[in-house]
């Protein structure tokens, strides 16, 4: 591999002379640009808006364009000339968890090479010192024309170095999260947990890009003059309104494509819990109207008790009044004495 850099590595009062390389290539099929009518390329010219000619690329330099549009001029020997201590040296700043480093800050990476006979000691010695701390390296560097930040870690046998964006280049995710309440439920997260157990681990190795795949395909076919099939066309999936079954759903295919049976009874178990409250209203529901009914009815009989109770008080009433009246209409009156 060719390296790209050449420098060392500041590691206290050790220096290691080192090789920087790309450990990472970028595979992506790129694509030309044609004149659709006669297939002809179009390229790009650099032309000076002054003059309007067209110029090479030795005759191009670089220069900061201020508010006003004046062009300052900077030239490579102002940038060498600038007092960093970093120009030529990776200097390492920390020793830190690499928990510590956020993921979001993580750029490309390099590896870095021992560059001759006399730095396979000192760099042999970095090696083992970071493997055994189960640290990482903060460390800062110039590389293009800019300083940047770094992070050194063993991979195998070598020390790679992770660029790392500056913590101001890192937004704040405003705005982003979903702005209305949502409560999540306990079964829900059962079954999330289910499809993640489920899905499992994967072998990242045998994972491929399938669509570079598909393109590469579909380049071939062309070129021997084949007619390239269209995709049958899928139909754009409608909004998952039951979540609940969609998890369900998600962790039966999961299994189906690892081989596996039904879902065990967990889930079974899960699923059912969002039925069984609808299964328990019916039996309140006619509970409730039994047990109206029969207060109802309790309320009635007393009222009907003390209907029959006056009605029979008021013919026992009639009795004794007709009753005082046929004896005193019976009884003679008595006579005065003379």
């Amino acid at each position: 591999m060719r390296s790209i850099w050449n420098g060392a590595i500041s590691f206290g009062l050790v220096s290691i002379p080192i090789k920087l390389v790309n450990a990472t290539e970028n595979r992506s099929i790129s694509f030309r640009q044609i004149h659709t009518e006669d297939g002809g390329r179009i390229r790009y010219r650099k032309v000076c808006e002054l003059d309007g000619e067209e110029v090479s690329s030795d005759e191009i330099g670089k220069a900061y364009e201020e508010a006003d549009g004046t062009m300052i001029p900077i030239t490579d020997e102002d940038l060498a000339s600038l007092p960093l201590p970093t120009a030529k040296t990776i200097e390492i700043v920390a020793f830190v968890p690499a928990s510590e480093i956020d993921p979001l800050q993580i750029d490309a990476a390099y590896y870095l090479s021992a560059n001759g006979v006399p730095a396979a000691k000192p760099y042999t010695l970095l090696r083992e010192a970071l493997k055994r701390s189960e640290r990482v390296a903060i460390a800062k560097f110039a590389l293009r024309g800019r300083e940047r930040l770094g992070m050194l870690r063993v991979v195998d046998d070598v020390i790679a170095m992770h660029g790392l964006l500056w913590p101001d280049e890192i937004r704040r995710p405003e705005g982003v999260a979903p702005d209305t309440s949502v409560t999540v439920r306990d079964a829900e997260l059962d079954l999330a947990d289910a499809l993640m157990d489920t899905l499992g681990e994967v072998d990242i190795e045998s994972l491929h890009d399938d669509y570079r795949a598909a393109v590469e395909q579909m380049i071939a076919a062309k070129a021997e003059g084949a007619e390239v099939a269209a995709p049958a066309e899928e139909r754009p999936g409608g909004q998952v309104i039951d979540l609940m079954a969609a998890l369900e759903s998600s962790v039966r295919a999961a299994r189906e494509a690892r081989g596996e049976g039904e879902p065990d009874a967990s889930v079974h178990e899960l699923s059912g819990r969002k039925k069984a409250p609808a299964a328990r209203s019916a039996p309140k529901e006619s509970g409730t109207k039994k047990s109206t009914a029969k207060s109802a009815a309790k309320k009635a009989a007393p009222a009907r008790k003390s209907t029959s109770r006056t009605a029979a008080g008021g013919k026992a009433a009639e009795k004794k009044t007709t009753a005082k009246k046929t004896t005193a209409k019976k009884t003679p009156p008595r006579k005065r004495a003379s």
